[in-house]
């Protein structure tokens, strides 16, 4: 039998590995910009407009004609048409956004104008303090439903914590991404980066529950053998399935990373980077990491670092 479990350390030595240099990038963007995350209009404050032409155009060369005039954070989404055009830049003035209508209009045809929004600093702390509270109250739900779902196992709460500890990691992980492709790439945080947040968040905890399970329905078949055996023996038997789930999906992600156009590939890469990042936690962070917790292991390293830190007197 492949022993998983026992290499743990090298795989908390992995994830630490990866999340520093994001942790590193977010604490240089904080001491350079103010936040760890460059933050998009959503979030700032912007203008968005709509417009709808005759034909359809590229969303692409829409950016290019507001690149030109120096707002390099736009952004331009279109609809399942391929006429109607989202564009979300910095806030305008009346004179600006004409001028910038015209030239549309003068390089791909006329255009009616559907809606035309400034979005306010006001608007912005609304969607930060929201966002904030959506991550906050999803790890309690999840916490809460692990604990109650598995009440029948010992230390039902040791499951809950380790599968939110699986989700941090993969948020420190997306975030220090973007973080790094933000000092590097310009990338901005709008609320499609929330949105492919969120749904790694679930991933992350739908994968780890089902090993999580599997643990669950072999302890009282497997009276005898040791916890760190019985865990390992699950992870066994739950990898194929992990794998093949996430994988299959992870395909679908690297077809749109490459094939569904530039609009759309910063949302793709989160999603992605999340995936592959949660599959790896639940099983390689939360399950090694409830074991060092149920055999004790955490405590004993604590004892230890705890003695040494205390000085010996005669």
């Amino acid at each position: 039998m492949i022993d998983f479990v026992g290499k743990r350390r090298w795989y908390f030595a992995i994830s630490l590995l990866v999340i520093i240099p994001g942790l590193v990038a977010m604490i240089y963007s904080t001491l350079t910009f103010g936040t760890p995350l460059r933050l998009s209009i959503d979030f700032t404050s912007g203008s968005l407009l709509e417009l709808r032409f005759q034909e359809a155009v590229p969303p692409a060369q829409v950016r290019d004609v507001y690149v030109d005039r120096g707002y390099l954070d736009t952004s331009v989404q279109s609809a399942d048409d391929g006429r109607t055009v989202f564009i979300r830049s910095k806030q305008l003035d009346q004179e600006t956004k004409q001028a910038l209508v015209a030239e549309l209009e003068e390089r791909f045809g006329p255009a009616d104008e559907l809606r035309y929004e400034s979005v306010g600093p006001t608007v912005g702390r609304e969607v930060t303090r929201a966002a904030s509270i959506a991550v906050v109250v999803g790890a309690i739900a999840i916490l809460a439903f692990i604990v109650i779902a598995f009440r029948g196992v010992p230390n039902a709460f040791r499951y809950g914590v380790c599968a939110i500890a699986a989700m941090v990691h993969d948020v420190l992980v997306t975030t220090g991404l973007f973080s790094i492709m933000g000092l590097v790439a310009g990338w901005e945080v709008d609320a499609l980066f929330l949105t492919a947040l969120l749904t790694v968040i679930g991933f992350s905890v739908q994968d780890t529950i089902v090993v999580f399970d599997r643990i669950r329905e072999n302890i009282p078949k497997r009276r005898g053998e040791p916890y760190e055996l019985v865990v390992n023996r699950s992870v066994l038997e739950t990898l194929h399935r992990s794998l093949a789930t996430q994988l299959n999906a992870m395909f679908v992600l690297v077809a749109i990373l490459f094939f569904g156009g530039a609009t759309m590939r910063q949302f793709v890469a989160t999603l992605l980077v999340g995936m592959v990042s949660g599959t790896y936690s639940s099983i390689f962070n939360a399950v090694p990491l409830l074991v060092v917790w149920q055999t004790g292991e955490a405590g004993h390293l604590l004892r230890r670092v705890f003695r040494r830190s205390v000085p010996v007197t005669s």
